[in-house]
């Protein structure tokens, strides 16, 4: 550490600041992410050209010896990998020519690590140079022969190798032995660390990723009590505690693995059987990595909806969402209703899953969401509201206070008018003297039939 604090000093303040968050542990390629996008924000010609030209230059190593190497090359493989994430994920602004001699430097590296091979091979696929070339080593082809071997069985094709190896599935630049590397997630995320890792250096990484997640249990725990007022740490199933950071080394590396073989891209009618492949994987998967492929598989398909989802989507969706909702809930519920443009396909696939596939455990879960209100929105308010969710006092207040506070930009809706008779007629014991006061006035501006039958029903409510 001494020797990295030693380096530091060779690096300008801003480059500075994101060589110390790639130094920051697993997490370290989304944290130097944000750093990134606030000096962007702060200076729009903000460049990453003076950080890749510092690590290309030269620096004594062994004085005794007289050799130099690439300041790259001599820092820790956990930096090295993050650096590679990171350039990964803002490919697109990076600079090329110092980006292709960067690439160069780390090719230099006496003892390679596969992880960093393959990020740098698929940095040079981004770059535009030698696409044709495996993203694995030869040592990682024979593992992932051996393991589809394996799984394909005694003569018949099944799980992973039956789900890649369909006429209709067709990654670019990339073999059939690439495929069952996704497999390997029904090991435990180090497994993801650990792959082709003999070595000392990565054993001693991936012991420090097993001490950061055990360091996360207790936080995990109170994100789901935060997340579900009035909601005891028994009542959530054991597989749904939620991280803290939505972030893990291991889900940095399952993003990666999923942009490397286009799973976003996939034709709808190759869902069923991947998705079936998933779900029979044992152990499940953590929540991290269930999260980043439910984001990685499903999002993209769920937000470009301009018509009512096909069998096949729905198939995808409900299934994983039965056996992993509250990855379904972090991963694509919540993100589908944080957009503002979302439509009646959207809303229609939403309450499929509300109504059939999410118990009231996830369903108060799904209404702690601070989301924008629009017309497809109410439709599945309505939905939760109708099933009728143990709302403890402090939520019902946050939501008569977002009902009133909704109220004037919905006065001729007659799916809010709807929505609002819901909260009178099956909540009316949870409503108080102050939320009557306030729901009476947000009433007085209503221009919808249904007027009149508000205001009755809220007369009715006496107890308060």
């Amino acid at each position: 550490m001494d020797k990295v604090a030693m380096f530091l000093c060779r690096f300008d303040g801003q480059s500075r600041l994101l060589v110390r968050s790639l130094l920051s542990g697993g997490s370290g390629a989304h944290t130097a992410l944000a750093v990134f996008r606030k000096q962007q924000r702060a200076n729009p010609d903000t460049s990453l050209g003076n950080l890749l030209e510092t690590l290309c230059r030269h620096e004594v190593s062994r004085p005794e010896a007289d050799t130099d190497k690439p300041l790259v090359c001599l820092f820790p493989a956990l930096f090295k990998q993050n650096l590679l994430s990171f350039m990964c994920l803002v490919h697109s602004a990076l600079p090329v020519n110092a980006a292709h001699r960067l690439l160069k430097c780390l090719s230099q590296d006496s003892h390679p690590n596969p992880w960093i091979t393959a990020l740098v091979r698929q940095l040079e696929r981004n770059l535009g140079t030698h696409r044709k070339q495996p993203l694995y080593s030869s040592q990682c082809s024979q593992r992932l022969t051996e393991l589809s071997q394996r799984l394909a069985g005694s003569g018949e094709t099944r799980g992973w190798a039956e789900c890649f190896s369909s006429d209709t599935v067709r990654f670019e630049s990339q073999n059939v032995v690439d495929l069952p590397e996704l497999g390997t997630q029904r090991k435990r995320k180090s497994s993801l660390i650990n792959l082709e890792s003999d070595g000392e250096e990565m054993e001693q990484q991936s012991k420090r990723m097993k001490i950061c997640e055990n360091e996360q249990v207790d936080a995990e725990e109170q994100s789901v009590k935060m997340e579900t007022p009035g909601g005891s740490e028994s009542d959530a199933p054991a597989e749904a505690s939620a991280p803290a950071s939505e972030y893990t080394a291991a889900s940095i590396k399952v993003e990666v693995l999923c942009n490397m073989l286009s799973l976003s891209s996939l034709p709808e009618q190759t869902l069923p059987k991947l998705c079936s492949s998933i779900l029979s994987l044992s152990p499940d998967l953590s929540y991290s990595t269930a999260a980043t492929l439910i984001k990685s598989l499903l999002l993209e398909k769920v937000l470009s909806l301009s018509e009512p989802a096909s069998r096949c989507l729905v198939t995808a969706v409900t299934s994983l969402c039965s056996q992993y909702p509250r990855p379904m809930c972090h991963a694509l519920i919540g993100p589908v209703l944080e957009e503002t443009n979302i439509g009646p396909p959207q809303a229609e696939l939403l309450n499929r899953l509300i109504e059939g596939c999410l118990d009231s455990h996830y369903r108060l879960l799904v209404m702690t969401f601070k989301i924008p209100w629009s017309e497809a929105v109410l439709s599945i308010i309505h939905s939760l509201l109708d099933s009728k969710p143990v709302l403890n006092e402090e939520l019902f207040t946050q939501f008569t206070e977002q009902l009133v506070s909704q109220g004037p930009q919905f006065t001729k809706s007659v799916k809010f008018a709807k929505m609002m008779l819901t909260v009178l007629t099956k909540y009316s014991s949870n409503v108080t003297a102050t939320h009557k006061h306030s729901l009476s006035g947000s009433l007085m501006l209503n221009g919808t039939f249904l007027k009149k039958p508000l205001q009755a029903a809220l007369k009715r409510i006496t107890h308060t």
